[in-house]
């Protein structure tokens, strides 16, 4: 009995994914899941692993790249209330793992509580935010984090704390298939102090994207000390293209899919760069553009 059989109310067959990515790119998914809540999240783990079905867990989809082929097995999206709820109570928010980060940024910030408004602009669910650690020199999610609720390939729950957890620059050691809430505690502060920071930070950062309305995601880590669109620009590769795929003019470490654009292009158009400016400067750049 498939997964689509077993849980019919949540699973769709062969669902194209390109509209859940923020590339707009890739196959469609074997089995689409949305559980409504964490029982049925717990079914359908359990039910894949002793079918050998493999899991992949899709977030917002704005860091991946989903490849043209159709991918095998579950893909699990966590989109219902229950995954996406935020609660209050002092300086503490738990927040929901499929919730979106924005919202639980402005959350806090209406509170009066500090320590998340720097990462404003930064796209994503809270659990992927949390783990791929985001944020940059102003600040980082996982200084806020004091414990994380997770599902295992079993369908176990378990809770692990700060102390317990290791965090470093866009990673983490989260390597539990699910992140169901995250637990932050956060600074009280003038919430009109709150908000000044909250949008300087996002004129600072949308400043430094590719615009809004274009499909783009960052392609490589910045290695230590160094820039990656610096080094990107070094190399003399202002506004490479292979195909639809364009490196972005605002930023040259965003890859911009025009209309057309396929994951074949992309790839290639990666390969380019880090080919190039290992040729250029010495230094081999290391993807960060998750694919699929």
């Amino acid at each position: 009995m498939s997964l689509a059989d077993r849980f019919p109310d949540i699973t769709r067959r062969n669902e194209p994914l390109a509209p859940h990515t923020h590339l707009r790119i890739g196959g469609p998914a074997e089995f689409f899941v949305r559980p409504g809540t964490a029982d049925e999240l717990r079914e359908v783990l359990r039910a894949c692993q002793k079918d050998k079905v493999p899991v992949r867990m899709l977030g917002g989809g704005y860091n991946l790249l989903v490849r043209d082929d159709p991918v095998p097995g579950a893909v699990v999206q966590l989109t219902a209330p229950a995954f996406r709820m935020i609660e209050w109570d002092g300086r503490k928010i738990v927040a929901g793992g499929g919730g979106q980060l924005f919202d639980l940024i402005a959350f806090a910030a209406r509170q009066g509580l500090a320590g998340l408004e720097t990462l404003v602009g930064i796209r994503g669910t809270v659990g992927g935010s949390v783990r791929c650690n985001v944020g940059d020199r102003n600040g980082e999610i996982s200084q806020t984090v004091r414990q994380v609720t997770v599902m295992t390939d079993a369908g176990n729950v378990q809770v692990r704390q700060r102390d317990e957890l290791n965090f470093a620059e866009h990673q983490s050691d989260l390597d539990e298939p699910v992140i169901l809430s995250v637990e932050f505690e956060l600074d009280r502060d003038d919430r009109a102090a709150v908000l000044k920071r909250l949008r300087k930070s996002w004129i600072t950062r949308k400043g430094a994207e590719p615009f809004s309305f274009q499909h783009a995601a960052r392609l490589f880590h910045d290695p230590p000390g160094k820039s990656a669109a610096g080094l990107i620009d070094r190399a003399g590769l202002t506004k490479a293209k292979v195909g639809g795929a364009e490196l972005s003019e605002r930023n040259a470490n965003y890859v911009v899919a025009h209309p057309g654009t396929t994951a074949a292009d992309i790839l290639q158009l990666v390969d380019h760069v880090r080919d190039r400016v290992r040729e250029r400067t010495g230094v081999t750049l290391e993807r960060e553009l998750n694919v699929w």
